[in-house]
């Protein structure tokens, strides 16, 4: 059993694991039912929904990397909101963040919390930032937007873990290439 916290809890076997690098599950999971995206909002849409109609999970677990000025390198952050922070469509009178005429608001409420874990504000877009100083979320990843839209959409519970690599700054990349080996270790002492 996963146990999410004291109200949720979903069979080892019917929970999905997903994560846009095959280096971000290490060899932890691969005896459970894993799906690598591939990175990108695109790749995880599109591999998540054709997973859902192949064996539609009781749970959906995202688990990966992510860069954050607020949270520290090592530190596992539960997300339970979610911007789509590449979406800028004010120049048609929309909201920053907000998909036109979606119905959905700029701020993606969708998430279970994890017990004993600190929760942040996922801004998930297409591009590697190394310069982050938006106030309004604060991880940055490139995955968990699209992936909490679908589950919410799909109507299946979703937990969504961030194992911080690096602080979204100047040396963001060279702190991620040594750091999201180190992700699967983490979310194996959280999750069993």
């Amino acid at each position: 059993m996963i146990k999410v916290n004291d109200d949720h809890q979903f069979p080892l076997d019917e929970t999905l694991f997903v994560f846009a690098l095959d280096s971000e599950a290490g060899k932890v999971f691969n005896d459970k039912n894993k799906l690598i995206t591939g990175i990108g909002k695109v790749n995880a849409a599109m591999e998540l929904t054709k997973e859902i109609h192949r064996n539609r999970p009781k749970l959906i677990i995202n688990l990966g990397s992510a860069g954050s000025k607020s949270f520290h390198k090592g530190e596992v952050v539960c997300c339970t909101k979610f911007i789509q922070r590449d979406m800028d469509v004010r120049g048609l009178g929309f909201s920053l963040y907000e998909t036109p005429l979606s119905g959905i608001p700029p701020l993606l409420e969708y998430g279970l919390k994890k017990d004993d874990l600190p929760e942040g504000v996922c801004g998930s877009g297409d591009s590697f930032e190394m310069n982050h100083s938006e106030k309004d979320y604060n991880i940055v990843d490139m995955e968990a937007y699209p992936l909490a839209l679908i589950a919410m959409k799909e109507n299946i519970p979703f937990l969504c873990l961030k194992y911080i690599s690096d602080d979204a700054g100047s040396e963001a990349a060279d702190d991620w290439t040594v750091q999201v080996h180190m992700a699967s270790e983490a979310f194996n002492r959280i999750l069993f």
